[in-house]
């Protein structure tokens, strides 16, 4: 008999691995046994995933097998020979961390088997740190990975995973700093000055300067239109006077003729 788990039958918790060899075939299944008290009982449909017509078609008795404790009965211990999931639903939580092998990769990520009942996905960007074209670029199918879960989603059956949130931070070098500027220069790279600029003040308002022979100039156009005003203003009262004297003997006149 082949057997590698020795605990008492009280102590062995379901998904528990163990070795055992058939003892007893039947229609509905096989006797094993494990190295317990009481026997192991492997069902029919729990030999393996595709269905099973006949068990003496895939076990025969004497034969060694591996399979993993279903649930512990007082009088059994229920076997199967499908690898169970490492995880369930209600197992997996945001920030844990789990092995896998990538099972598939496509443009947008790749795909991790870890033991659940659907793989993880990685997005692209959770690949590594850092551009990433193509996801062959970082992994390829087959390989072995550690991730981090993100997030869990039961009702849609999703794993979001990351292999980015593993990886250290690549430090970024500090920005050098600049060199002061040399005063002068400022003003030449047509930056502005620090000192606020200094606006001009309008001069005020000052009479025309002039020059000598503008000033004799003004002065004989004045005595010119002195001496025009003067002139018109004579012959004006020459006109009246005559028009007076003319009138004054009109009327001399028709006063000695009686009209």
């Amino acid at each position: 008999m082949v057997m590698t788990e020795t605990a008492p039958v009280t102590a062995l918790q379901p998904k528990a691995r163990l070795t055992g060899k058939i003892i007893k075939t039947t229609l509905a299944g096989a006797l094993v046994d494990v190295g317990q008290s009481v026997p192991g009982v492997l069902h029919i449909s729990q030999i393996r995933k595709d269905p099973v017509n006949k068990v003496e078609d895939v076990l025969q008795e004497g034969q060694a097998v591996d399979v993993w404790v279903r649930r512990v009965r007082k009088d059994r211990i229920e076997l199967t020979m499908i690898e169970p999931l490492r995880y369930e639903w209600k197992d997996m939580q945001p920030d844990m961390v789990v092995n896998g092998k990538v099972v598939r990769l496509e443009t947008y990520g790749a795909f991790i088997d870890i033991g659940a009942e659907r793989p993880g996905m990685i997005h692209i960007s959770e690949l590594a740190r850092g551009y990433v074209k193509e996801a062959k670029d970082v992994v390829k199918e087959g390989d072995e990975v550690e991730a981090k879960i993100l997030s869990v989603d039961a009702k849609k059956r999703q794993i979001r995973l990351s292999l980015k949130a593993l990886q250290p931070e690549v430090a970024t070098p500090p920005a050098p700093e600049r060199a002061p500027e040399r005063e002068g220069k400022r003003g030449k790279r047509g930056k502005k000055s620090e000192e606020p600029e200094q606006t001009q003040e309008p001069a005020e308002h000052t009479e025309p300067q002039f020059t000598v022979m503008q000033l004799a100039w003004q002065a004989a156009q004045d005595r010119s239109k002195s001496k025009g005003k003067s002139s018109r203003a004579k012959r004006q009262r020459a006109t009246d006077a005559e028009q007076e004297e003319i009138l004054n003997r009109t009327l001399e006149k028709r006063m000695s003729t009686g009209a």
